[in-house]
């Protein structure tokens, strides 16, 4: 199948797509004329990507996962061990995260909040 065909089967832009092919986690085949040429299995592997993109896992760590995953009803189990680790390693980092986000959202809503109770004159002398 080409592209397009591809992009209608998996809900997945064109422009997605080659960057996916860009990125290493599609190698279609080459027609002589240049065309992009899928197989079935392009479909699986382009929900597979979707599925770690939407984990937070950036394009480098996916390429070299994808090899180590099988489908483990609507989600995805890592096939090697060291792969486990990584995705280990990776929920961690992504932990970390969450914390410095929650810390600073905290940090802006004690920021707002005083602002509104200057603003509303409850901090002014009067």
């Amino acid at each position: 199948m080409f592209i397009g065909g591809l992009s209608k089967r998996t809900g997945v832009s064109a422009r997605s797509l080659r960057y996916y092919e860009q990125q290493g986690l599609l190698r279609p085949r080459r027609r002589a004329s240049g065309y992009r040429e899928f197989e079935e299995s392009d479909v699986t592997a382009v929900r597979r990507v979707r599925i770690l993109l939407a984990s937070g896992l950036n394009t480098d760590l996916i390429r070299e996962m994808l090899p180590c995953m099988t489908e483990e009803g609507a989600t995805l189990a890592p096939t090697c061990e060291e792969m486990a680790q990584d995705l280990k390693l990776e929920r961690e980092r992504l932990s970390r995260s969450i914390e410095q986000l929650e810390a600073a959202r905290t940090m802006l809503s004690a920021i707002i909040h005083a602002g509104e109770t200057i603003t509303s004159g409850a901090g002014r002398d009067g």
